[in-house]
């Protein structure tokens, strides 16, 4: 196939499109700025403060993904032109998923799916380490990085602390050193969906690594705001998810090592595309990472993320960390100017080397519900409030253990959710701006004031 395929057809990123006014980064995004209603009546710009969970997408990707579907086809074996360009957009795609968190192809292997989640699964799945083995996760995790493990081996959570929200280094070492004859792997996040903590992780891949255990990172919240090189930290297995780096259309990526991807473990999902050859009694299975990839990708979702990793890499880290790092000073100093608000993790506004832009937070007396949906329908301000798929962090960082933690298990199985703890989280895209957090601050001013436009209540 002819390298040249996607150029010839107007899609080879310099002349398509042009190149991006770095002083209008906000611009650059699908839907800011559009008006929305209010409770009241009127209406008001929206703020979205809930990055960690989904980004918009930028407007080159969908001007991308527009521009591609003149000519998206099935890939791999369709013989007509279309399918031919189809199937190296998605293998350009590929390469570029790879390149982004600093592999050598030889080394390691992309692999394709519909998000981070079930890129952990697909690993654990694919990795099965011996029942009598431990695997090593942090009690900071996701759920998605904690639950495929207790179906795969014997699961161990090494503490954090839960004044700040840190991992416990030193913990973590003793509970490495202590299974260093029965480690398998070593699992961790390498930011906090909850907090923004960042784990060290050059120094939790050296622990893992002298006690012969495999070192896997969870970076869906890592990669888009923090470069990643797996090569130089020794990362064996690295997961990751577009829809939260400005292109969500479908995709997550699993990158592995090749020689520790068994070859003799069959697909999690067999079917089409994932054998070379199949009789009434035998199967082969086809090479990486076509056996892991059954059924039609999604082509589209792959050609989006790849126009996303061009956008991160033509703008570049360091002006986007800036822009996030003046947010978080931001709020943090406002949010300790105000009654009665409590934050979790680390408060320092000035303390931004080892987190990300994401802050929980509290309002004494207030239901954080109830607080979410004011900022919401009074004041247009998406947030996300909950425990954000983090139970066990957020009951360490909410001093809930012993008696309260069982009678709040209890009330949960019976489905009775009205004393559910959890936080209010504002989280930080590049595009954000000043005047959203002080729209933010000044809602909850007004608020702690008890200035109501409705009466509110918890239903």
């Amino acid at each position: 196939m002819r390298v040249g395929l996607h150029k010839q057809c107007g899609l080879d990123k310099t002349d398509f499109f042009r190149r991006l006014d770095m002083n209008q980064l906000r611009r650059a995004i699908v839907g800011v700025d559009r008006e929305l209603p209010l409770l009241h009546g009127g209406t008001a710009p929206y703020v979205n403060f809930d990055n960690a969970a989904s980004t918009p997408d930028l407007r080159r990707v969908l001007d991308r993904v527009t521009a591609f579907m003149d000519f998206y086809s099935s890939i791999h074996r369709g013989t007509g032109f279309k399918s031919r360009l189809s199937s190296q957009a998605y293998e350009i795609s590929r390469s570029l998923a790879g390149e982004f968190v600093g592999i050598d192809p030889e080394e390691y292997v992309v692999i394709f799916g519909k998000n981070a989640t079930e890129a952990i699964n697909k690993l654990s799945y694919r990795l099965r380490p011996s029942p009598e083995k431990a695997i090593i996760v942090s009690l900071l995790e996701h759920h998605s990085n904690d639950l495929p493990w207790r179906h795969q081996g014997r699961v161990l959570h090494a503490p954090v602390l839960c004044t700040d929200g840190r991992i416990d280094l030193e913990g973590l070492e003793m509970m490495i050193r202590e299974h260093r004859h029965d480690l398998a792997l070593v699992a961790i996040s390498g930011a906090s969906n909850v907090t923004g903590h960042l784990t060290p992780l050059r120094e939790v891949g050296a622990m893992a690594h002298a006690a012969g255990a495999w070192f896997m990172v969870d970076g869906a919240q890592l990669v888009p705001h923090k470069p990643v090189d797996m090569t130089a930290d020794e990362i064996d297995f690295l997961t990751y998810s577009a829809h939260k780096m400005y292109a969500p259309f479908g995709t997550g990526v699993l990158v592995a090592r090749r020689s520790l991807m068994p070859d003799e473990t069959p697909p999690e999902y067999p079917g089409g595309g994932t054998a070379r050859y199949v009789s009434l009694t035998d199967v082969a299975w086809d090479d990486l990472p076509f056996r892991d990839e059954s059924g039609s990708p999604n082509v589209v979702g792959a050609v989006a993320l790849a126009e996303a990793i061009r956008f991160f890499q033509e703008v570049g880290f360091p002006r986007l960390e800036r822009i996030e790092h003046a947010l978080t000073t931001r709020l943090l100093q406002g949010l300790g100017r105000l009654l009665g608000i409590e934050i979790y993790g680390n408060p320092d506004p000035f303390d931004l080397d080892q987190r990300l832009g994401v802050v929980p937070f509290n309002m004494e007396d207030i239901p954080h519900a109830l607080l979410a949906a004011v900022l919401a329908h009074e004041y247009g301000i998406g947030v996300r409030n909950g425990c954000f798929c983090a139970h066990p962090y957020i009951k360490c960082l909410l001093g809930i253990n012993g008696e309260a933690e069982k009678r709040l298990s209890e009330e949960i199985r019976r489905n009775d959710r009205r004393e559910l703890p959890g936080a209010v989280r504002i989280s930080f895209g590049f595009y954000n701006e000043a005047w959203e957090v002080d729209r933010l601050l000044g809602a909850l001013e007004r608020y702690g004031h008890a200035e109501a436009v409705w009466p509110r209540l918890m239903d």
